[in-house]
């Protein structure tokens, strides 16, 4: 299995936002991390990264325990929600480096074309759409080859021509033999790449299957109103 985690607890203040989470992610399937604005999708997903030490629990990456363990995170290619580039730095400037801090073989020549960004790998980062930041960010995800892949909200700002781009080079990821977690709002995008469903409910999974089981259990006969359904019903898995 690549990640395993047992009895997540963590608050902040007063507010306890995960509940003893228990969660096995298994190698080579796409999962999909979902659930309402705070649930514990981010602090889920920051715990697994080690950027969020929780309370309580314990969590393994690729058999490794976390705890005081940073090395593991090499093994991780992560897409946040919102990436803060600096400004005044051109796109080819950024990738060099991120390639030097990483130090790892990488491949994003294809992936410069597959997205059409030599346009812009001149243009400082300042100028770009938001669109276009995220084709940057996407390209700096997937560059490298670790085994797992964090992808947060991933879809945002795609024209359709990129998102269809970004389907395809999930699904090769998957193909071989990677992990992938994905945090995203788009329903349509996740019934379409998704393997899996984890769903958060206030700090607790409230479900955890494929998609069929999730209509099957729902009694819905698409995927939207099956996740608006446990939204309401609120019951667990």
């Amino acid at each position: 299995m690549t990640i395993e985690i047992t009895n997540l607890h963590k608050k902040f203040g007063k507010n306890q936002v995960l509940k003893g989470v228990d969660l096995t992610i298994d190698k080579g399937s796409i999962y999909a991390i979902l659930g309402p604005n705070g649930s514990g999708k981010t602090t889920l997903i920051k715990s697994i990264l080690g950027m969020v030490i929780p309370n309580k629990g314990a969590i393994s990456v690729l058999d490794t325990p976390i705890k005081k363990n940073w090395r593991y995170r090499k093994k991780i290619d992560y897409l946040p929600q919102i990436a803060n580039f600096p400004p005044n730095i051109k796109v080819n400037e950024l990738i060099h480096m991120i390639k030097d801090l990483r130090n790892s073989p990488s491949a994003e020549y294809q992936l410069i074309t597959l997205f059409g960004l030599e346009p812009f790998l001149n243009k400082k980062l300042s100028t770009l759409s938001g669109g276009t930041k995220q084709k940057v960010n996407i390209v700096l995800t997937f560059m490298f080859d670790s085994p797992l892949i964090i992808l947060d909200e991933p879809t945002t700002g795609l024209d359709p021509k990129a998102l269809i781009s970004l389907k395809e080079l999930i699904q090769k990821e998957k193909t071989n033999g990677k992990t992938i977690l994905i945090t995203s709002h788009i329903m349509q995008f996740v019934e379409e790449v998704a393997d899996e469903i984890v769903y958060l409910l206030e700090g607790e999974i409230y479900f955890k299957g494929s998609i069929e089981q999730l209509l099957n259990r729902t009694e819905q006969t698409d995927f939207e109103h099956a996740i608006a359904a446990i939204t309401t019903t609120g019951s667990h898995a």
